[in-house]
This record gives C-alpha cells, structure tokens and sequence, in this order.
C-alpha cells in the first residue's frame, strides 16, 4: 500500500473518528439524563424495599433466641422472617410489576444466597453477579452508548443491611438495558447521516491532501541506515518499497535488538542478586570513580546501613576514620593498597576479615574498580557453639531419661522401708528417730531432683497458635511487676504500636521469659532497671531483656545454658536450661551479651508468621437479639 493511500485512509479516519466523537456526544447527553433519573428512581426503590426488610428482620426475630454460633440456625430464622412477611412481599412485587426499569428485585444475605427474589435464579440459590448501576451512571459517552445499545446486561442497585458493624443482607435491584433503549432508537437516524456525510467530505478532502507527501521519509530511511549493522541489511522486497515501511522495519530491527541486549541484562542482574543474596560475606564492587555500584544484604551486618543507601556513594562517604573498620579500608583505599584478609576486631568485639582488591586494565593502564569482601569469622564460630550446646542438652537428656526412672524405684523403696521403721521404733523423741527425719528430708530432697530430671527429659507437646508476641511480654512484665518490686527492681517494657504475630506455645513462651526476667532480677541483689523490649528484625523477632547486675565472664558464658549449672547460692540451674529448650522447640535461638560491670542483654529470637504487619484478626458475631439492624 502507497503513501499516499496510507494519507487518504489517513484523514478519512480522522474525520470519521471527530463524527463518532460528535454523534457520542449528542446520544450520550439524552442517555445520561434518563440514566441518572433511572438510577435515583431505583435507588429510592432499594431504600423502600430495605425499610420494609428490615422491619420483617425485626418483627421476625424479636423473640427468637439465636445461638451466634450456629449460622444455619440464624439463616432459617431469617429466611422464615423474610418470606412469611406480608408487607415486604407486596412491597417487593408491586415494585417489580410496575416500574418500567425495573427487571427483578432480590433480597439476598451475607453468603450472597438468595432470601427472596423475582429472578430467574430462585430462592436460596447463589445471586448473580452484576455490575453496579452506578458504574453506568459514572461511565463515559463510548461506554454508555455501548452498554445501552449492544447486548443486554442486567445491572444492581445494591443497598447493604448491617447489624453491629457486619452485613448481614442486601438488597438487589435489577435494572435490564433493554428497558433504557426504547425511547432512544429514533435518535439514531440523524446521527448515522451525519456520519456517512462527513465520511464523504473526508474522502474528498483525503484524496486533494494525498499528493503532498512527507518527504523527510526518505532522509530519516538514510539515518538509520548509520545505526543498522551491514550484516543486518536484508534486501528490499517489492512490497517494501515503499519509504515509510522501510523506515518502520529497520526501526523494528533496531527496537528488537534493544529488547534482547535489555532481556540478556536482566537475567545477568536477576542471577546476580540470587547470588549475592545467599552470601554471608558481605561484598562490594565499586567502579573506577569509587562509586558502589554493587552491594550484597549481608554488607548491612557488618556497616548497619542498607544496601540501597550505600548504592552510588563513594568509598571516602561509606567508610570514615571514626571506627577501626572504617580507618582500615580508608587507609587502604587511601594508599592504593590491597588488602588480603586482614583480620580486625571492631569496637563490638567481633572479628571480621576483610580484603580488598584493585582490578586494573594493564592495556589502557588504568584502574577499573576495587573489590571489597567482608567476612565475619565469629560466625562459624558460634553456629558451632550452638551445635555443640545442643549435642549436650540431647546427651544430658538421653541421660537423664534413663537414670532418672531408674534412681526413682529405690527412693521409693527406701522411703516404704523408712516408714515401716519410724513405726517400729515409735514416738518417743529418742535420737535415732530425729536421724530418721533428717534421712527422710534428704529423701524427699533427692525425690524432687531426680523429678525434675525426668520432666526435663520428657518430650514435650507444644501447642502452637499464632498470637501477638506483644501480649505475651505484657503478660509476664504484669506477673513479675509485683516480685520486682519488692527487691527494688525497676521493669518497664517497651512494645511495638504494630502486632507482632508468631505461632508459639503461649504458656511454654511465658515460661522461657519468665525465666529470663527472673534471672535478671537475682543479678541485681541492690536493685536497679530490669527493660524488656521486643523487636523486628526481618522474618524474626527478638525479645531483649537488659538488666544492670554485674555481668557474666567469658568463660561462664558458654556454661550458663547448661543443666544445673548456676553461680546463684540456692540457684536450681534449670530455668535458663528450659528457657534454651523451649526456643528450640519455636525453631528459635537464644543469645547473651554481657560485660562485667555494665550487665547483660539476653535476646530470644522467634520466628514471625507469614501474616501482614497489623493485620486484624476477625472476632466472632454474637448475635443475641434480633434488634440493632442499621440501613
């Protein structure tokens, strides 16, 4: 097809589309007024038939007594309300008999079943889906003029009836198309002869206008010719000679060549970050500016700022003199040194190696970019830590399981024995029989340990529920607030303003804080501020509890999750045990920072939910009256 028809059909078109466009206007005006008239009348209609539902509702309902519980109960009393009701039938039926938009009515309840209707559905059967009358109303020339005069569609007027806050019916009337269309069939004529003779003036006025063709086709052809590649030149076919097809194949050729450099960019930068996104070495590529152009997640561990805000900064902006990290890779970047896994011990105490690597292009003789990697050499360190404490609880418990039954069988023999004896000696407040008692004490004593040893060991039944962990540290701040404050303990908490939902066992987690709390209290014999915070940190959250005692050294440090272990004179060195145990039945972890002098910060850290922050959880209806219905 030539220029100058592509200009013709052109212009044509153009003329034709301001015709529609005129024609749209004249027929919309008419149907928009009817279709406001028709959607104020048949909201009127809605409000009447609610009003009569609802004093059904009442009437129906008032001495029934409904169990909230049972839904199909409340739903048969309701359906008998509705449809044995005089008033709403007649309303219902005079209503669709005489209005001339109307189609059918229905009154349908919180499932969308229906109660009662005039369709073609029937009684609790599952209501049409329709579109809003309003929607029409709000719709535009093209979409009205459509709607009105292409197929029939059926659209509701739906007016809600809530008790308490919460649907409980709605009533839907039906409004049919076919019915706004009569009134508007001889309007069409006029309309449609304006459109063929502005279609006729357009040809006419196309064909004058098709001779002045636009010439700079042929210079733009000539300019992509620069960027199209030689060995992408294909010939030109017969019906390609035309100047403008060539222009818009050879800009085809030139778009899909951007798309497969763009499609190849964005599978390398998707496996990338997958990559980086699984490393625990933090990583950095900057350019040969010194501009970060490549961070991986785990750089936020070791500088606590995000990635996004380290992409584009120079290294001199990342890294200051102010911390050992900082003035280690300043020195290095500053000196064009590399480093090769230089280890440091920041201010926190951990230990982190760190190398960095100038990449240069010995042929231009310059420099490219530098490489830096951060590793944290702790962190092996402490997964094996854990591992090994757990090796011990599982051995400790293995034990415990087996001597625990077998030490209980004497005890209760000695204690039979001790009785038959302490009669047989009788009452009589000789010396042997104060030994006695003192030899029954240690008895019961050791009954009670080898107890405890065996719950210990016992498998536990852990009832998860998701909950929000914020109740839980408002539950056990209020049970110890009492105690604490006769040891002249101060115990705040600090909470979220947001729920933080976990699946937990709420009593065995309310042990394991408790317990912690508790120890923090007998580290402070004087007294002083016990905080409990609870955090978010990604999919975890962290309950800290931060007292002022003295502190745990090193060494104990690595014992004090151990059974029995304690440094507490009458201390049971069960509770943090337990409290160890119970995390990891939650899949969580339980670490301590301490420091002689300053005090100790014990962190459990629990798994969150797959739920949104701040989502609410629905509370049960309780429906005990029939009154309360709201329009």
């Amino acid at each position: 097809m030539s220029l100058k028809t592509k200009l013709v059909l052109a212009i044509t078109s153009l003329v034709f589309l301001v015709t529609v466009v005129l024609s749209l206007v004249y027929v919309s005006q008419l149907l928009q007024s009817i279709v406001t008239q028709s959607y104020d009348t048949n909201v009127l209609v809605a409000r009447q038939i609610r009003y009569a539902l609802q004093l059904a509702l009442e009437n129906g309902l008032k001495d029934q007594k409904v169990d909230p519980n049972n839904q199909e109960q409340l739903r048969l009393l309701t359906v008998a309300a509705v449809r044995d009701n005089a008033a709403l039938t007649a309303v219902v039926s005079s209503v669709n008999r005489y209005s001339p938009t109307v189609y059918d009515i229905s009154i349908g309840d919180n499932r969308n079943r229906a109660l009662l209707t005039t369709g073609p559905s029937g009684d609790d059967q599952p209501l049409p889906v329709r579109p809003n009358y309003q929607r029409l109303r709000d719709s535009n020339a093209l979409e009205l003029v459509e709607t009105v005069f292409g197929q029939a569609k059926v659209y509701d007027v739906t007016l809600p009836l809530e008790r308490n806050g919460e649907l409980f019916a709605t009533v839907h009337v039906g409004v049919r198309t076919t019915l706004l269309r009569q009134p508007y069939q001889a309007q069409l004529t006029p309309a449609l002869t304006l459109m063929g003779l502005a279609l006729a003036t357009s040809l006419v006025v196309a064909f004058l206008l098709g001779n002045l063709a636009l010439r700079p086709m042929e210079e733009l052809s000539m300019q992509l010719d620069y960027w199209t590649p030689a060995a992408e030149d294909v010939p030109v076919e017969d019906g390609e000679r035309d100047t403008v097809v060539r222009v818009s194949n050879k800009i085809e050729r030139i778009g899909q060549r951007m798309r497969n450099v763009e499609e190849v960019f964005s599978a390398l930068k998707e496996n990338l970050d997958q990559v980086l996104g699984n490393l625990q070495d933090g990583i950095m590529l900057f350019t040969g500016d010194g501009r970060a152009v490549l961070v991986s997640n785990a750089v936020n561990r070791f500088l606590h700022v995000d990635r996004n805000v380290l992409l584009g900064q120079h290294a001199r902006e990342i890294f200051d003199r102010s911390t050992e990290l900082g003035r280690t890779v300043r020195d290095a970047w500053d000196a064009g040194v590399t480093l090769v896994q230089e280890e440091i011990v920041t201010e926190s105490g951990n230990r982190i190696e760190v190398s960095l690597d100038f990449i240069h292009d010995d042929r231009l003789r310059e420099g490219l970019g530098a490489l830096l990697t951060l590793h944290d050499q702790e962190s092996v360190e402490v997964i094996e830590n854990e591992l090994e404490l757990s090796r011990r609880m599982a051995a400790i418990g293995r034990l415990t399981s087996g001597v625990g039954h077998e030490v209980k069988n004497p005890i209760n023999a000695i204690v039979v024995h001790l009785e038959l004896l302490k009669t047989k000696l009788g009452t009589n407040g000789s010396p042997s029989n104060r030994h006695l008692e003192v030899i029954d004490s240690e008895i019961h004593r050791l009954d009670r340990v080898v107890q405890t040893l065996v719950d210990f060991s016992r498998p536990v039944e852990v009832k998860l529920v998701e909950y929000d962990l914020r109740h839980v540290v408002a539950d056990v701040v209020t049970l110890a607030a009492a105690e604490m404050s006769t040891r002249q303990v101060d115990l705040t908490s600090q909470l979220p303003d947001y729920p933080l939902t976990a699946k937990v066992d709420v009593d065995l987690l309310k042990q394991a804080l408790l317990n912690v709390v508790q120890n923090g209290a007998q580290a402070m014999p004087d007294g002083g501020k016990l905080e409990v915070m609870l955090l978010e940190e990604g999919k975890f959250a962290i309950i800290q509890v931060q007292d002022q005692g003295a502190g745990i050294s090193e060494e104990l440090r690595e014992k004090i999750f151990d059974l029995y272990f304690t440094t507490k004179k009458g201390g049971s060195g069960i509770g943090l045990a337990m409290t160890y145990r119970i995390l990891q039945l939650h899949h969580g972890s339980i670490d301590v920072q301490s420091e002689l002098g300053r005090g100790s910060v014990f962190q459990l850290r629990i798994p969150l939910s797959a739920t949104d922050r701040g989502r609410r959880h629905p509370q049960p209806a309780v429906m005990d009256s029939a009154k309360g219905f709201e329009g």
